[in-house]
């Protein structure tokens, strides 16, 4: 698998459907997942981010799916093997989530999600 795969599977692995914010369907509905991607050689750590997008007048579903990526990458991080003849590994960044708000609709609920990448492979 390439980078940017194993960057889509990651964001895929959390039972949402996941977009490459470039490529949102125009029928997408919420909730789902929009990344960012960002790929590098070896030995460089690259900032990513995915938001988190879903409907509702209530914060909970969407902080307990943020609350459940923070889990899985934990604090130690979290490895993708066999991607490019290496492997992924993703670390908590900054201000890891981040409630964000959508002028016009105050339905919509999006957390940002910022991760760290390190691409430790041959090409």
């Amino acid at each position: 698998m390439d980078k940017s795969q194993a960057i889509h599977n990651f964001w895929s692995s959390f039972g949402l459907p996941a977009y490459d914010e470039n490529t949102v369907p125009d029928d997408a509905v919420m909730p789902y997942i929009t990344y960012s991607v960002a790929t590098g050689p070896i030995d460089s750590v690259h900032t990513i981010g995915g938001s988190l997008w879903y409907r509702s007048s209530s914060w909970k579903e969407i902080s307990k799916k943020a609350d459940e990526i923070a889990e899985e990458v934990g604090g130690k991080g979290y490895y993708i093997s066999k991607v490019d003849g290496g492997y992924l590994w993703i670390t908590q960044g900054p201000s890891f989530a981040q409630r964000m708000s959508e002028p016009g609709d105050d339905m919509t609920r999006r957390i940002y999600i910022s991760l760290n990448v390190e691409f430790l492979t041959f090409y």
